[in-house]
Protein backbone atom coordinates (compact mmCIF):
# COMPACT_ATOMS: atom_id res chain seq x y z
CA UNK A 1 0.00 0.00 0.00
CA UNK A 2 1.64 2.88 -1.12
CA UNK A 3 1.34 6.23 1.05
CA UNK A 4 1.45 9.78 0.63
CA UNK A 5 5.31 10.70 1.15
CA UNK A 6 5.34 14.41 0.34
CA UNK A 7 3.14 17.95 -0.84
CA UNK A 8 5.02 20.81 -1.79
CA UNK A 9 4.40 23.94 -3.38
CA UNK A 10 5.45 26.45 -6.19
CA UNK A 11 4.52 29.92 -6.49
CA UNK A 12 4.20 31.17 -9.53
CA UNK A 13 2.63 33.98 -11.40
CA UNK A 14 2.07 33.41 -15.68
CA UNK A 15 1.50 36.81 -17.71
CA UNK A 16 -0.92 36.47 -20.30
CA UNK A 17 -0.36 37.52 -23.96
CA UNK A 18 -2.22 40.93 -23.51
CA UNK A 19 -3.94 42.36 -20.74
CA UNK A 20 -7.53 41.64 -20.97
CA UNK A 21 -10.81 43.52 -19.44
CA UNK A 22 -14.21 42.02 -18.61
CA UNK A 23 -17.74 43.79 -16.81
CA UNK A 24 -15.61 43.16 -13.58
CA UNK A 25 -11.86 42.82 -13.95
CA UNK A 26 -8.20 43.98 -15.63
CA UNK A 27 -6.11 40.90 -15.88
CA UNK A 28 -2.66 40.85 -16.69
CA UNK A 29 -1.74 37.47 -15.36
CA UNK A 30 -2.60 34.20 -13.81
CA UNK A 31 -0.86 33.80 -10.20
CA UNK A 32 -0.85 29.92 -9.70
CA UNK A 33 0.51 27.62 -6.54
CA UNK A 34 1.58 24.36 -8.30
CA UNK A 35 0.89 21.40 -5.64
CA UNK A 36 3.03 18.05 -6.01
CA UNK A 37 1.97 14.99 -4.28
CA UNK A 38 4.67 12.63 -4.03
CA UNK A 39 4.19 9.02 -3.18
CA UNK A 40 5.91 6.43 -1.16
CA UNK A 41 6.36 4.42 -4.82
CA UNK A 42 7.59 7.36 -5.81
CA UNK A 43 4.64 8.43 -8.03
CA UNK A 44 3.92 12.30 -8.45
CA UNK A 45 0.37 13.57 -8.53
CA UNK A 46 -0.37 17.53 -9.88
CA UNK A 47 -2.66 20.12 -9.07
CA UNK A 48 -2.95 24.00 -8.90
CA UNK A 49 -4.88 26.54 -7.43
CA UNK A 50 -4.94 30.08 -8.95
CA UNK A 51 -5.53 33.70 -8.61
CA UNK A 52 -6.01 36.65 -11.35
CA UNK A 53 -3.11 39.00 -11.02
CA UNK A 54 -1.46 36.54 -8.22
CA UNK A 55 -3.87 38.16 -5.91
CA UNK A 56 -3.59 36.58 -2.55
CA UNK A 57 -1.61 34.03 -3.90
CA UNK A 58 0.89 33.89 -1.26
CA UNK A 59 -2.33 33.28 1.09
CA UNK A 60 -3.32 29.81 -0.72
CA UNK A 61 0.64 28.98 -0.48
CA UNK A 62 0.44 29.01 3.10
CA UNK A 63 -2.81 27.43 3.50
CA UNK A 64 -1.49 24.73 1.39
CA UNK A 65 1.69 24.09 3.47
CA UNK A 66 -0.99 23.83 6.51
CA UNK A 67 -2.72 20.77 4.96
CA UNK A 68 0.64 18.72 5.29
CA UNK A 69 -0.03 17.15 8.20
CA UNK A 70 -3.39 16.58 6.90
CA UNK A 71 -1.99 14.53 4.21
CA UNK A 72 1.03 12.91 4.38
CA UNK A 73 1.12 9.63 5.49
CA UNK A 74 -2.42 8.88 3.75
CA UNK A 75 -3.09 6.07 1.63
CA UNK A 76 -2.97 7.72 -1.71
CA UNK A 77 -5.56 5.38 -3.12
CA UNK A 78 -8.25 7.26 -0.29
CA UNK A 79 -8.28 10.40 -2.33
CA UNK A 80 -12.04 11.02 -1.00
CA UNK A 81 -11.06 10.25 2.81
CA UNK A 82 -8.49 12.87 2.69
CA UNK A 83 -10.69 15.25 1.06
CA UNK A 84 -13.47 14.73 3.82
CA UNK A 85 -10.34 15.10 6.28
CA UNK A 86 -9.34 18.40 5.15
CA UNK A 87 -13.13 19.15 4.71
CA UNK A 88 -13.59 18.76 8.43
CA UNK A 89 -10.47 20.86 9.62
CA UNK A 90 -11.44 23.73 7.74
CA UNK A 91 -13.45 26.68 9.65
CA UNK A 92 -16.98 25.06 10.74
CA UNK A 93 -18.19 28.79 10.16
CA UNK A 94 -18.33 28.49 6.04
CA UNK A 95 -15.44 26.73 4.18
CA UNK A 96 -13.83 30.30 3.22
CA UNK A 97 -12.95 30.05 -0.54
CA UNK A 98 -9.02 30.42 0.00
CA UNK A 99 -9.44 27.00 1.90
CA UNK A 100 -11.73 25.12 -0.58
CA UNK A 101 -9.50 26.76 -3.73
CA UNK A 102 -6.17 25.08 -1.87
CA UNK A 103 -8.32 21.88 -1.30
CA UNK A 104 -9.14 21.48 -4.68
CA UNK A 105 -5.68 21.82 -5.81
CA UNK A 106 -4.51 18.95 -3.25
CA UNK A 107 -7.55 16.39 -4.48
CA UNK A 108 -6.72 16.82 -7.80
CA UNK A 109 -3.41 16.16 -7.25
CA UNK A 110 -4.10 12.92 -5.01
CA UNK A 111 -6.70 11.67 -7.53
CA UNK A 112 -3.81 12.25 -10.26
CA UNK A 113 -1.15 10.46 -8.19
CA UNK A 114 -3.13 7.55 -7.80
CA UNK A 115 -4.08 6.92 -11.16
CA UNK A 116 -0.48 7.46 -12.36
CA UNK A 117 0.37 4.32 -9.87
CA UNK A 118 -1.89 2.24 -11.23
CA UNK A 119 -0.65 3.64 -14.39
CA UNK A 120 -4.51 4.81 -15.95
CA UNK A 121 -6.24 7.56 -17.37
CA UNK A 122 -8.29 8.87 -14.09
CA UNK A 123 -11.19 9.31 -16.08
CA UNK A 124 -11.34 5.53 -16.01
CA UNK A 125 -11.33 5.52 -12.54
CA UNK A 126 -14.47 7.51 -12.50
CA UNK A 127 -15.85 5.75 -15.62
CA UNK A 128 -15.36 6.70 -18.81
CA UNK A 129 -18.15 7.64 -21.13
CA UNK A 130 -16.24 9.66 -23.83
CA UNK A 131 -12.90 10.30 -25.54
CA UNK A 132 -13.62 13.61 -26.88
CA UNK A 133 -15.60 16.86 -25.70
CA UNK A 134 -16.91 19.91 -27.64
CA UNK A 135 -15.76 23.30 -26.33
CA UNK A 136 -15.11 26.80 -27.36
CA UNK A 137 -12.83 29.18 -27.69
CA UNK A 138 -12.74 31.40 -24.38
CA UNK A 139 -9.15 33.01 -24.97
CA UNK A 140 -10.46 36.26 -26.45
CA UNK A 141 -13.53 37.90 -28.01
CA UNK A 142 -12.75 40.45 -24.94
CA UNK A 143 -15.04 43.27 -23.88
CA UNK A 144 -12.07 46.05 -24.95
CA UNK A 145 -12.14 44.89 -28.17
CA UNK A 146 -13.50 46.79 -31.34
CA UNK A 147 -16.23 45.11 -33.50
CA UNK A 148 -13.48 45.12 -36.33
CA UNK A 149 -11.30 43.14 -34.08
CA UNK A 150 -13.99 40.81 -32.73
CA UNK A 151 -14.86 39.71 -36.06
CA UNK A 152 -11.58 39.37 -37.18
CA UNK A 153 -10.12 37.14 -33.89
CA UNK A 154 -13.50 34.45 -34.05
CA UNK A 155 -11.75 33.86 -38.21
CA UNK A 156 -8.77 32.95 -36.42
CA UNK A 157 -10.34 30.80 -33.99
CA UNK A 158 -12.44 29.54 -36.93
CA UNK A 159 -9.18 28.92 -38.77
CA UNK A 160 -7.29 27.53 -35.34
CA UNK A 161 -10.27 24.50 -35.63
CA UNK A 162 -12.83 26.06 -33.14
CA UNK A 163 -16.34 25.52 -33.90
CA UNK A 164 -17.91 27.31 -30.97
CA UNK A 165 -16.33 30.96 -29.19
CA UNK A 166 -17.81 33.05 -26.23
CA UNK A 167 -18.12 36.86 -26.64
CA UNK A 168 -17.80 39.00 -23.55
CA UNK A 169 -20.37 41.54 -22.87
CA UNK A 170 -21.57 43.70 -21.18
CA UNK A 171 -21.95 47.55 -21.92
CA UNK A 172 -24.47 49.75 -20.63
CA UNK A 173 -25.98 50.21 -24.03
CA UNK A 174 -28.05 46.65 -25.40
CA UNK A 175 -27.58 48.05 -28.98
CA UNK A 176 -23.52 48.20 -28.29
CA UNK A 177 -23.68 44.51 -27.10
CA UNK A 178 -25.91 43.08 -29.72
CA UNK A 179 -23.36 44.68 -32.33
CA UNK A 180 -20.39 42.83 -30.96
CA UNK A 181 -22.45 39.02 -31.02
CA UNK A 182 -23.71 40.45 -34.64
CA UNK A 183 -20.17 41.48 -35.92
CA UNK A 184 -18.93 37.81 -34.61
CA UNK A 185 -21.89 35.81 -35.92
CA UNK A 186 -21.55 37.36 -39.30
CA UNK A 187 -17.56 36.24 -39.22
CA UNK A 188 -18.40 32.75 -37.92
CA UNK A 189 -21.37 31.87 -39.59
CA UNK A 190 -24.65 30.51 -38.92
CA UNK A 191 -23.14 27.32 -37.96
CA UNK A 192 -20.75 27.92 -35.59
CA UNK A 193 -22.09 28.38 -31.62
CA UNK A 194 -22.08 31.63 -29.59
CA UNK A 195 -21.57 32.07 -26.04
CA UNK A 196 -22.05 35.30 -24.49
CA UNK A 197 -20.41 35.68 -21.14
CA UNK A 198 -21.70 39.13 -19.40
CA UNK A 199 -19.59 38.51 -16.12
CA UNK A 200 -22.37 39.19 -13.62
CA UNK A 201 -22.18 43.16 -15.21
CA UNK A 202 -25.80 43.94 -15.78
CA UNK A 203 -29.06 44.40 -13.84
CA UNK A 204 -32.06 41.86 -13.85
CA UNK A 205 -34.30 44.06 -16.05
CA UNK A 206 -31.00 45.33 -18.37
CA UNK A 207 -29.90 41.41 -18.83
CA UNK A 208 -33.91 40.57 -20.22
CA UNK A 209 -34.02 43.17 -22.28
CA UNK A 210 -30.73 42.21 -24.06
CA UNK A 211 -31.29 38.53 -23.81
CA UNK A 212 -34.34 39.11 -25.44
CA UNK A 213 -32.29 41.44 -28.01
CA UNK A 214 -30.06 38.75 -28.92
CA UNK A 215 -32.42 35.67 -30.05
CA UNK A 216 -32.33 36.21 -33.34
CA UNK A 217 -28.44 35.62 -33.59
CA UNK A 218 -28.79 32.02 -32.15
CA UNK A 219 -26.79 32.77 -28.82
CA UNK A 220 -26.38 29.31 -26.83
CA UNK A 221 -26.46 31.26 -24.01
CA UNK A 222 -25.87 34.03 -21.92
CA UNK A 223 -23.34 33.76 -18.91
CA UNK A 224 -23.49 35.26 -15.32
CA UNK A 225 -25.89 37.82 -16.06
CA UNK A 226 -26.13 39.48 -12.67
CA UNK A 227 -24.74 39.03 -9.47
CA UNK A 228 -23.69 35.29 -8.94
CA UNK A 229 -25.49 34.68 -5.89
CA UNK A 230 -28.91 36.84 -7.30
CA UNK A 231 -30.56 33.43 -7.86
CA UNK A 232 -33.72 34.90 -8.13
CA UNK A 233 -32.44 37.46 -10.56
CA UNK A 234 -30.89 34.47 -12.81
CA UNK A 235 -34.21 32.32 -12.95
CA UNK A 236 -36.26 35.79 -13.70
CA UNK A 237 -33.93 36.09 -16.72
CA UNK A 238 -33.87 32.21 -17.33
CA UNK A 239 -37.99 32.86 -17.62
CA UNK A 240 -38.28 36.00 -19.35
CA UNK A 241 -34.87 36.95 -21.95
CA UNK A 242 -35.81 33.71 -24.50
CA UNK A 243 -31.79 32.19 -24.32
CA UNK A 244 -30.55 29.80 -21.81
CA UNK A 245 -28.57 30.99 -19.15
CA UNK A 246 -25.82 29.58 -17.79
CA UNK A 247 -24.13 30.43 -13.96
CA UNK A 248 -21.76 28.18 -11.35
CA UNK A 249 -18.65 29.19 -11.61
CA UNK A 250 -18.19 31.60 -8.48
CA UNK A 251 -19.95 29.20 -5.82
CA UNK A 252 -18.21 26.88 -3.52
CA UNK A 253 -18.63 23.58 -3.35
CA UNK A 254 -21.30 20.92 -4.24
CA UNK A 255 -23.63 22.79 -2.07
CA UNK A 256 -23.59 26.45 -3.83
CA UNK A 257 -24.17 24.23 -7.18
CA UNK A 258 -27.15 22.68 -5.52
CA UNK A 259 -28.75 26.36 -4.46
CA UNK A 260 -28.73 27.36 -8.28
CA UNK A 261 -30.15 24.01 -9.16
CA UNK A 262 -32.98 24.38 -6.55
CA UNK A 263 -33.29 28.12 -7.45
CA UNK A 264 -34.42 26.98 -11.01
CA UNK A 265 -31.52 29.60 -12.18
CA UNK A 266 -29.97 28.19 -14.99
CA UNK A 267 -30.55 25.96 -18.17
CA UNK A 268 -26.48 24.95 -17.53
CA UNK A 269 -24.26 24.45 -14.73
CA UNK A 270 -21.02 25.81 -14.61
CA UNK A 271 -19.35 24.33 -12.05
CA UNK A 272 -15.46 25.58 -11.59
CA UNK A 273 -13.30 23.27 -10.58
CA UNK A 274 -10.92 24.87 -8.21
CA UNK A 275 -14.02 26.95 -6.34
CA UNK A 276 -16.39 23.47 -6.41
CA UNK A 277 -13.19 21.59 -4.47
CA UNK A 278 -11.49 19.26 -6.80
CA UNK A 279 -12.51 15.97 -8.40
CA UNK A 280 -14.10 14.69 -5.36
CA UNK A 281 -16.72 17.64 -4.96
CA UNK A 282 -17.19 18.08 -8.90
CA UNK A 283 -18.42 14.38 -8.76
CA UNK A 284 -21.18 15.70 -6.14
CA UNK A 285 -22.14 18.49 -8.13
CA UNK A 286 -22.08 16.48 -11.68
CA UNK A 287 -24.37 13.68 -9.65
CA UNK A 288 -26.79 16.45 -8.80
CA UNK A 289 -26.75 18.05 -12.26
CA UNK A 290 -27.81 14.79 -13.52
CA UNK A 291 -30.78 14.74 -10.99
CA UNK A 292 -32.00 17.96 -11.48
CA UNK A 293 -31.93 17.16 -15.43
CA UNK A 294 -29.55 20.28 -15.90
CA UNK A 295 -26.56 19.39 -17.90
CA UNK A 296 -22.74 20.78 -17.17
CA UNK A 297 -20.30 22.54 -18.72
CA UNK A 298 -17.24 23.03 -16.74
CA UNK A 299 -15.59 26.40 -16.66
CA UNK A 300 -11.66 27.25 -16.96
CA UNK A 301 -8.97 24.48 -15.73
CA UNK A 302 -9.34 22.97 -19.42
CA UNK A 303 -6.62 20.68 -19.39
CA UNK A 304 -7.83 18.86 -16.10
CA UNK A 305 -11.38 19.45 -16.57
CA UNK A 306 -11.27 16.90 -19.44
CA UNK A 307 -10.76 14.33 -16.95
CA UNK A 308 -14.56 15.24 -15.94
CA UNK A 309 -15.96 15.94 -19.31
CA UNK A 310 -14.59 12.32 -20.04
CA UNK A 311 -16.58 10.35 -17.16
CA UNK A 312 -19.55 12.82 -17.02
CA UNK A 313 -22.30 11.41 -19.41
CA UNK A 314 -24.08 15.07 -19.11
CA UNK A 315 -21.13 16.98 -19.55
CA UNK A 316 -22.12 19.80 -22.92
CA UNK A 317 -18.93 20.97 -23.12
CA UNK A 318 -15.25 22.08 -21.62
CA UNK A 319 -14.62 26.01 -21.61
CA UNK A 320 -11.05 25.98 -23.82
CA UNK A 321 -8.99 29.03 -21.93
CA UNK A 322 -4.73 28.61 -22.89
CA UNK A 323 -3.70 30.73 -19.86
CA UNK A 324 -2.07 28.42 -18.25
CA UNK A 325 -1.13 25.95 -21.33
CA UNK A 326 2.75 27.50 -21.02
CA UNK A 327 3.11 25.45 -17.39
CA UNK A 328 2.26 21.65 -19.15
CA UNK A 329 4.35 19.77 -20.97
CA UNK A 330 1.95 18.49 -23.23
CA UNK A 331 -0.47 20.36 -25.42
CA UNK A 332 -4.30 19.77 -25.54
CA UNK A 333 -5.88 18.27 -29.27
CA UNK A 334 -8.32 20.30 -30.82
CA UNK A 335 -10.10 18.41 -33.58
CA UNK A 336 -13.02 19.23 -35.56
CA UNK A 337 -14.17 21.63 -33.04
CA UNK A 338 -13.43 19.20 -29.94
CA UNK A 339 -11.14 18.36 -27.63
CA UNK A 340 -9.46 14.88 -27.50
CA UNK A 341 -9.31 13.43 -24.03
CA UNK A 342 -5.71 12.20 -23.80
CA UNK A 343 -5.22 8.40 -22.44
CA UNK A 344 -2.03 8.95 -20.61
CA UNK A 345 -2.11 8.00 -16.91
CA UNK A 346 -3.41 10.28 -14.10
CA UNK A 347 -4.86 13.43 -15.36
CA UNK A 348 -2.79 13.85 -18.94
CA UNK A 349 -0.65 16.64 -17.95
CA UNK A 350 2.18 17.35 -16.26
CA UNK A 351 4.20 20.40 -14.93
CA UNK A 352 7.10 21.48 -17.61
CA UNK A 353 10.27 21.94 -15.22
CA UNK A 354 11.47 24.92 -17.39
CA UNK A 355 8.65 26.60 -17.02
CA UNK A 356 8.07 25.68 -13.67
CA UNK A 357 11.76 28.08 -13.19
CA UNK A 358 10.65 30.65 -15.87
CA UNK A 359 7.36 31.72 -13.79
CA UNK A 360 8.80 31.37 -10.43
CA UNK A 361 8.03 34.44 -8.29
Amino acid sequence: MSRIASLTTTVVDVPLARPITTAIHAIESAGCVLVDVTTTDGAVGQGYVFAINGRRIRAFDEVLRDFTDLVVGRDVADATGIWQTIWDDLNPTGHAGITVSALSAVDVAVWDAHARELDVPLHSLFGTCRNRIDTYASSGLWLSASLDDLAAEARRFMDAGFRAVKVRIGSSDVTDDVARVRAVRAAVGPEVAIHTDANQGLTVDHAIALAQALADLDVAWLEEPVAYDDLAGHARIRSEGGIPVATGETVFAAAGIAAILDAGACDVVMPDLQRVGGYTEMSRACALASSAGVPVSTHFFTEHSLTVAASTPGCLSVEHIDWFAPLFAEQMELVDGQLVVPDRPGTGFTFDEAARTRYRV
